[in-house]
Formats: C-alpha cells, sequence, structure tokens
C-alpha cells in the first residue's frame, strides 16, 4: 500500500482541537481518527520526549502513514482499530484512567472522498464500496443487493435524512432486478433519476449516499460506543474534544457530553433512593460549540459543516 495515495487531506480545525486538548509535554494522548496524521503531527510537536501518542484508523493508506510516522517518532504508535475499540486497545495497554486527551475527528477524509477507487462519492465513479476499512464488513453494492426495500429506504431516511427514501429505495430495488449495482455513478443516476425535488447546489444522490456510507462502516454506533469509551479511558482532568461533519453525528456527542455534564441522576426515576455522587456531573463543558473560522472556510470550503465540543473530565 503506497503511502502517498496523491489525494490531499487539509485537516479541519487543527490548532483549535490540539488547543482544546490542553497538552501536557509528557501526557498521553488518542487520536482516534489518524486519517493523514495532520492532528497527529501537531500534537508530537508539542509533546516533551516522555509524551505518548496513540493513533486509530480503519483505513489501510492511513494505517501505512502512520507505520511512516511511527518509524519517525518513537513516541507514537498505530492500530488499526475504530475508535469504538480503544477501550479494548488502552485496557490492553495498561492506561485506563491514565489518558490526558481523546481527540476524534469524525466523518470521512478527503483521500477517501477523492479517489474513485475507494467508492465513497458520487461525483467520480468508482467501485460501490464505501469501507473505511475495505477488509472488513460488507460493502455498498452488497447492502444494495441484498437488503429489503424497507431497509434500504430506512437508511436513506434515517442516516441520510433524505426525505424521498421510499421512492429511492422502489427505484433501487427495481433496478437491481434487472441489473446488480456495481459503480458509484451508475446508483447515483437513479437515485438522482427518483428525486422529485433537487435541493439547490447539492446533488440529488447526497443524502443517499451519505445514509448508505454511515450504515456500511456503523459510524453512529461506533461514536456512541467511542465516546463512552473515551470517558472511561480519560485521567480526572483529561480532555475529550470531538469534531462533527453533519447533524447526526453533532446530536449524539451534544446530548451524550450534556448528560454527564448534568449528572446521571437527571435520568432516573423519581423518589428513587441513589447515592449522592450519581448527582454530580462527570464532565464540565469547555466553551461552547466551535466552527470553522472565515478564514478557514475560505481555503478549505469542506470545513463549512465542521463543528468541535469540547468536555473535561471531573471524576
Amino acid at each position: 500500500m503506497t503511502i502517498d495515495s496523491g489525494f490531499n487531506h487539509i485537516t479541519v480545525l487543527l490548532d483549535e482541537a490540539v488547543e482544546a486538548l490542553a497538552l501536557r509535554a509528557d501526557g498521553c494522548y488518542l487520536d482516534g481518527t489518524f486519517g493523514r496524521g495532520g492532528h497527529s503531527r501537531l500534537i508530537l510537536s508539542k509533546l516533551g520526549p516522555q509524551g505518548r501518542l496513540l493513533g486509530f484508523d480503519k483505513d489501510p493508506q492511513a494505517i501505512a502513514t502512520g507505520q511512516a510516522l511511527a518509524a519517525e517518532d518513537g513516541r507514537f504508535v498505530i492500530v488499526q482499530r475504530s475508535f469504538a475499540e480503544l477501550g479494548a486497545e488502552v485496557a490492553e495497554r495498561g492506561l485506563d484512567g491514565k489518558v490526558s486527551g481523546v481527540l476524534l475527528d469524525l466523518g470521512v477524509s478527503s483521500p477517501q472522498l477523492d479517489d474513485p477507487e475507494r467508492g465513497f462519492s458520487f461525483l467520480n465513479d468508482g467501485p460501490l464500496d464505501m469501507r473505511m476499512n475495505p477488509d472488513q464488513g460488507i460493502s455498498a453494492a452488497e447492502f444494495i443487493a441484498t437488503a429489503p426495500e424497507e431497509e434500504i429506504a430506512r437508511v436513506f431516511k434515517e442516516y441520510g435524512e433524505e426525505r424521498f427514501a421510499k421512492r429511492m429505495a422502489r427505484a433501487v430495488v427495481q433496478r437491481r432486478e434487472q441489473q446488480p449495482f456495481t459503480r458509484t455513478g451508475d446508483l447515483a443516476e437513479v437515485l438522482k433519476v427518483a428525486n422529485p425535488a433537487w435541493e439547490k447546489g447539492k446533488n440529488p444522490a447526497t443524502r443517499a449516499f451519505q445514509g448508505l456510507r454511515i450504515h456500511v462502516n456503523n459510524e453512529l454506533g461506533d461514536l456512541e460506543a467511542g465516546l463512552e469509551a473515551a470517558i472511561d479511558a480519560l485521567e480526572v482532568g483529561g480532555r475529550l474534544a470531538v469534531i462533527s461533519f453533519h447533524s447526526l453525528e453533532d446530536r449524539i456527542v451534544k446530548l451524550f457530553m450534556r448528560k454527564l455534564a448534568k449528572g446521571e441522576a437527571d435520568n432516573l426515576p423519581r423518589n428513587l433512593p441513589v447515592q449522592h455522587k450519581v448527582f454530580e456531573p462527570k464532565i464540565k463543558l469547555i466553551g461552547k460549540a466551535q466552527f470553522a473560522s472565515d478564514e478557514e472556510l475560505k481555503a478549505n470550503p469542506r470545513a463549512r459543516s465542521a463543528v468541535m465540543r469540547v468536555a473535561e473530565k471531573l471524576r
């Protein structure tokens, strides 16, 4: 696997995210979404000789880039796992409750979107795959070929927030009976024809493709598991910074942080006898949600949907 695929990636909220971690020179940090290493490199530049950084990614090309960085810098280690599994990795390394900060930069990287062979894009024709790790799980083509019409519609609606999900799923199922889908361009064309109301400035296949990608990679399930594991891994005073790129992700992050910042007793039935500590917040929110600056948006329009939320562990 070559390290340089020829597709560039501009790290979103680079300085803001690293600053949010309140780095200590001797701290141990986790980059749950290594990507092409933008955040990781900046973190390493601010750590001292005793500092440590552990990177996670599912993508083989990201792993190749991470292995090259690990060969250059002994303070860094990369593992090919989802950040949903960071709890197991942290436990195996004896780092439970000893991590100083966790960064999660969600979504798909530019190299994944821009490389037609990865099958994420409806703009560039390629194999209909969409898996962040092509060696795990079922591809988008396999899902489209075998799932019931109702399940395809659910994925389009629930994960893609596509209001014409049923109509588009019906079109997909009718077409697959004549010929299976194997290419992104083919699927995008069928979805485009089935969408009766195009949003200005947005490809009519956008939402359905988003839903497929989220489903194939279990992105929301991984996020929920990863958030829980990240809080458990942190030491008291450790920081969690999460960058989201669409409303479903951000809603999960916001509700998760809000719940822990209010204390768990908020979710218990009235008059139930509980210990005092369940009333105590587990985290505190650091500032308000942050967005990309006008300057960053000019340089990288893909940052327009980015929102970062930060929390600090209290107990």
